[in-house]
């Protein structure tokens, strides 16, 4: 039986961060699965009047399917626990870790979880002598889809980047880069799908590589040795744990040449588009979309 069978799902989706586009995108394609499922569903665009909105519909139970601020980074499951709507994805303080790259870091190291050595500059700081050498990647510390990323490969190309990440947010990461495969662990209900590799046709896995369509390839199961695919499902698991995230996540890590994983960022609320990659590990593991999304609103909750 379905658990929200009678109930009015509402999918939000667009919101106001600089991914607005891809949750557009990532909405429809879960409002028009549900919609195939049998569910009453209601599309919603997360923008200032979204409590109104949310009223207005009588939605019983709300499926985010936003990306980045104020929809990933806990503001709008703070809402919606206010309201006492259940919603999908992980609780408000995951989300909130989840979005701070240098919070997540810390609570990472603290559950000895690999990451890249890294520095972390806010605005209006002197950049200090880095601590590791060329080449570098310097990032905002809130935000997706590799927005604001840079890989720089010479001191003289740092100032540049630095502004860029900047021009998304008050504080930055420089971090080591680490040479070697992009790797990516899928979680749904606290169970690891799998590991994708991803192969971008450019030099470095930037925005046009995730989202345009024949950009990059993956390679679900990743080709890994089997011990080592093992170990990239369990830091993946552990990742999410740590954060004591819900539902569906994305870890994205780094495997350096001697096989050795680096834990990037998690993802809490993964993109759906088609060409995401959540979605492409859960077909390799035997669940179409339907099923996908349909597990992912099951496990919908209402925190506290």
């Amino acid at each position: 039986m379905k658990r929200f069978a009678a109930k009015t799902v509402g999918v939000l989706m667009g919101g106001m961060s600089s991914e607005r586009e891809v949750s557009l995108k990532s909405g429809q394609a879960c409002a028009d699965a549900l919609k195939r499922l049998g569910y009453r569903v209601c599309t919603l665009d997360a923008d200032a009047h979204i409590a109104e909105a949310l009223r207005r519909e009588r939605v019983d139970v709300a499926f985010i399917a936003l990306h980045g601020r104020l929809g990933e980074d806990g503001a709008i499951q703070g809402l919606l626990s206010v309201m006492r709507i259940p919603h999908t994805g992980s609780g408000v303080l995951a989300s909130a870790l989840g979005m701070d790259k240098m919070a997540a870091r810390q609570i990472f190291l603290h559950h000895q979880i690999p990451v890249p050595p890294f520095i972390a500059i806010t605005k209006g700081a002197e950049i200090p002598l880095l601590p590791f050498d060329y080449p570098v990647v310097v990032k905002p510390n809130a935000e997706g889809s590799s927005i604001g990323v840079t890989l720089v490969q010479t001191p003289d190309a740092l100032p540049a980047a630095v502004a860029s990440a900047f021009s998304c947010g008050p504080k930055i990461l420089i971090e080591k880069y680490i040479a070697g495969r992009e790797v990516q662990v899928g979680i749904l209900n606290d169970c690891a799908l799998g590991v994708i590799e991803i192969r971008p046709k450019p030099a470095f896995y930037d925005y046009n590589a995730k989202y345009v369509a024949g950009m990059s390839e993956h390679l679900f199961p990743a080709p890994l040795p089997d011990p080592v695919y093992r170990a990239m499902m369990d830091v993946g698991l552990r990742t999410h744990r740590a954060l004591e995230c819900r539902g569906a996540t994305r870890v994205d890590l780094r495997l350096s040449d001697d096989m050795q994983p680096y834990v990037l960022e998690i993802n809490t609320l993964p993109g759906m588009t088609e060409t995401s990659l959540l979605p492409e590990m859960a077909r390799g593991a035997g669940l179409d979309f339907e099923t996908l999304v349909e597990q992912i609103l099951d496990a919908a909750a209402l925190d506290g």
